[in-house]
């Protein structure tokens, strides 16, 4: 059909973009650049109305994660090239940029990320004080002690930029409709969606939210609501400044970290950009209330410099021109922010066929990167690298409009504060997500913030040095997790372990979708199994505990950080396959508490009648028990590798349980411990973990999980003809377990590893083992490189530290160690 308002109308669309800001516009290039045909573009006003028109345009290829640097470093390389491509000038500047540390804590942070940024490709550099006075010479030296130094990064001009890619989306064969406003969005049976439009109607295969600060709006036209909210952020122009204009070459752009603020030449003057304090900072929070104003699109917020002065004093003190600079504009616009910063990126769970890329703080770098990731996903059904930390179902129901609003508010102040290791933010908590013994343990333990729960990390002692003391190196919670640590190996611990996400999977067809889902064969009634999901091209999606509570009905436990991204995947498997299951989310009416060490047995046999016996309750079995008067039921596992058990407990009884726990096991020393102590445990075990050792930059035979993977299983798992591709052809790397000689540093994991001055890998997970006082971290090498003996060096806050491959794991687990004494005595 053909609209008269656009000659070339399509009724029907591959899949239909909504929203015309440079992120849109980016993946609406990259589908139609990588041969889909039908990709539809709908921009309520003009394309750039919204957050793009007015941002400062910088471009780095740093960041503090590790995947997101992909998504900067494809960023910058299609920028350099878009305008070769397109014949559209996009203003792109690349002086380079220099983040200034001025105290020995941000030096530190510096080189923490230089260890983790080695072993990518992205160009980066810790520069001394006399190379930053030659890069920048208007700066003042006085304070500053250490650069680290990006080559390539700079900024483009916003708009250039999204109309460059508009030009090379039509060249390819997407159409882009504005002003077309979406005013209804209806889901069809078959999984399509008609997107309702002034001009006519859309049957999408799919629909992308790409709407910036309309996004929570469109989300609430099918049911969802999105916990992005618009900031206020300013940036001030100068008039040209003599020496700026006398310079030869552009100034490269400083971050000033101990200011919070960004500084960049523009033209002959400077433009620079603070992140005010939690307390100064503005949210446009009537927009969540009540919606963006009507045909607000190119305007923006009145600006307030007195908000900022004390930054535009740092900025004067740093770059002492600019006292006497004229300021000619003071831009305040709306970004989006989302409650930790980062993008809501991918297939939303709940809505068939919707995707999201929304939420974008810093939208034009990450414009090019999300495009191509996004584009990628679409075209080949999993993504093409691991980014989990952007997936739009790390949030759930808990995310309130209260919520949202404080972490918000917190995430802008946090702009520049010190990245350290094992971060936690505190506003906005505790959500309603709160386990049955969190009242019990919250002034006892220092607490971690997980999917909406709050966990305990560490308890406090008398005598202890309590709270939250983050580090570099070790730090407060040192001592005490070794204290926990020998609990679990001499005693018994009890750990909180709610948070898991947990389903019940069940129906006709269930074990017949499991054995399609999973690599692993599906556990008999009453036993437990470690179960892999993964990708067609054979890599890990996802690590799930599998158990068969009665005939066709499974209880599903996954990580707190998976629920609702495994969820997605495993519904959207029913859907294509059409099968006669239900799946439920269970993970808030059961709560579970996790009791380990040699003495669990005894401390349980207590409270029940069942016999808790190694030949009655054997090693990965289930059964449903009464314990202290309650219903639950009991999986013979630990995370910890030593004797224990998981009791799985409806949500009202787990404090009473726990309560009972504590008080039976008096004589032995019970008490509890947090997860630093069980990562601690399993990594001397060598228990392998998802988002670390394995994720969708792995596959399962390099990471050696070949155990739990069942390639000659009758059931045509998904990735099973790719993984027997992968071990025809012979691994290139392999996950190696390495101890190394340190000081008062451990490993975190994402270190790069070293060999006779080349990069050779980079470790996964690390930790500090306290049954064998050493430092220990998993770490991909390359084959030639993982033999037993073989010597490396980890790259740790700018030393080299000796490595060496050892045989795994360290320490027994306890059910090989009780099987080795078995075979002696025989």
């Amino acid at each position: 059909m053909m609209s008269r308002f656009f000659p070339r109308w399509k009724d029907t669309a591959e899949t239909v973009i909504i929203g015309g800001g440079c992120v849109g516009v980016s993946l609406a290039y990259h589908l139609a650049k990588a041969g889909q045909k039908d990709v539809v573009l709908l921009e309520k006003s003009e394309l750039t109305a919204g957050s793009t028109w007015h941002a400062a345009g910088l471009t780095t290829y740093y960041h503090p994660g590790i995947n997101l640097k992909k998504v900067h470093y494809h960023s910058i390389k299609l920028y350099e090239s878009l305008e070769a491509e397109t014949g559209q000038a996009v203003g792109f500047h690349q002086p380079g940029s220099i983040r200034i540390a001025s105290t020995p804590v941000r030096v530190d942070e510096l080189k923490y990320q230089m260890a983790r940024t080695h072993w990518h490709p992205t160009p980066q550099w810790l520069i001394t004080p006399e190379k930053i006075k030659e890069l920048f010479p208007l700066l003042n030296m006085d304070k500053v002690l250490a650069g680290l130094y990006n080559p390539g990064d700079g900024h483009i001009d916003p708009y250039s930029l999204t109309m460059a890619l508009a030009a090379g989306a039509r060249m390819y064969g997407a159409q882009i409709y504005n002003p077309a406003l979406v005013s209804g969005l209806t889901p069809t049976s078959d999984g399509k969606w008609d997107v309702q439009t002034p001009y006519g109607t859309i049957r999408a295969n799919r629909i992308v939210n790409a709407t910036g600060f309309w996004a929570r709006e469109v989300g609430q036209q099918i049911g969802f609501e999105h916990p992005t909210i618009p900031v206020h952020h300013q940036y001030v122009v100068t008039a040209t400044v003599p020496e700026v204009k006398a310079l030869k070459a552009e100034l490269p752009v400083i971050r000033d970290l101990e200011g919070s603020y960004y500084l960049r030449q523009e033209r002959d003057g400077l433009l620079f950009g603070p992140y005010e304090r939690e307390e100064k900072m503005v949210l446009q929070d009537s927009w969540v209330r009540d919606g963006v104003p009507p045909g607000f699109g190119k305007e923006l917020f009145e600006s307030d410099l007195d908000r900022i002065m004390h930054h535009v004093e740092m900025a004067m003190e740093m770059v002492p021109v600019l006292k006497n600079a004229d300021i000619i504009n003071i831009v305040s616009g709306p970004i989006t922010y989302t409650p930790d910063l980062l993008p809501m990126v991918g297939p939303h769970q709940g809505a068939r066929s919707y995707w999201t890329a929304i939420g974008f703080g810093y939208g034009v770098i990450h414009a090019g990167g999300i495009g191509k990731f996004l584009s990628d996903w679409i075209v080949t059904g999993e993504p093409p690298y691991d980014l989990i930390e952007c997936d739009p179902n790390r949030y759930g129901k808990w995310t309130t409009v209260p919520y949202m609003c404080a972490k918000a508010r917190e995430s802008y102040g946090f702009n520049n504060v010190v990245g350290y290791p094992k971060e936690e933010r505190f506003a906005g908590r505790p959500t309603n997500r709160t386990s049955g013994v969190y009242e019990l343990l919250k002034g006892k333990a220092s607490m971690g913030f997980h999917a909406g729960w709050e966990q305990p990390h560490w308890f406090y002692k008398p005598g202890d040095n309590v709270g939250y003391k983050p580090s570099f190196r070790r730090t407060n919670w040192f001592g005490p997790v070794g204290r926990e640590c020998k609990l679990v190996m001499e005693k018994v611990g009890v750990i909180d372990l709610t948070p898991f996400g947990k389903f019940m999977v069940k129906g006709k067809d269930s074990h017949k979708l499991l054995d399609r889902l999973f690599a692993n064969t599906m556990p008999k009634v009453g036993l437990t199994n470690i179960s892999h999901m993964l990708t067609p091209t054979g890599r890990v999606y996802a690590e799930v505990t599998i158990t068969q509570l009665t005939p066709g009905e499974f209880l599903l436990i996954t990580g707190s950080g998976s629920e609702l991204h495994d969820l997605r995947w495993m519904e959207e498997e029913v859907v294509e396959g059409a099968y006669d299951v239900d799946i439920s989310n269970v993970t808030e009416d059961i709560g579970v508490l996790g009791v380990a060490g040699p003495k669990a047995r005894d401390v349980l046999q207590k409270l029940t009648q069942e016999d808790m016996s190694d030949a009655s309750f054997k090693f990965l079995h289930c059964k449903p028990i009464q314990l202290g008067g309650v219903n639950l039921r009991a999986i013979r596992i630990s995370y910890t590798g030593e004797l224990g058990w998981e009791l799985y407990i409806p949500h009202k009884d787990m404090a009473a349980v726990y309560q009972a726990i504590m008080a039976a096991g008096e004589d032995e020393g019970i008490d509890n411990f947090g997860t630093y102590a069980m990562s601690s445990l399993r990594l001397e075990k060598g228990f392998r973990g998802w988002g670390a050792e394995m994720n969708c930059d792995t596959n399962p035979l390099e990471a050696g999980l070949d155990y739990f993977i069942k390639l000659n299983k009758h059931a045509d798992f998904i990735g099973k003809a790719a993984l027997q591709e992968i071990k025809a052809k012979g691994l290139k790397r392999k996950l190696s377990y390495i101890t190394m000689d340190t000081d008062d540093v451990d490993p975190e994991g994402n270190e790069t590893i070293w060999l006779n001055g080349k990069v050779v890998g980079n470790t996964t997970s690390g930790a500090y083992s306290y049954t064998t006082q050493q430092s220990l971290a998993f770490a991909y090498l390359p084959v030639e490189l993982c033999s037993v003996g073989q010597k490396v060096e980890v790259e740790m806050l700018g030393r080299k530290y000796p490595a060496m491959v050892v045989q795994e794991p360290l320490v027994l687990t306890e059910p090989t160690r009780t099987r080795l004494q078995k075979k002696s005595k025989a």
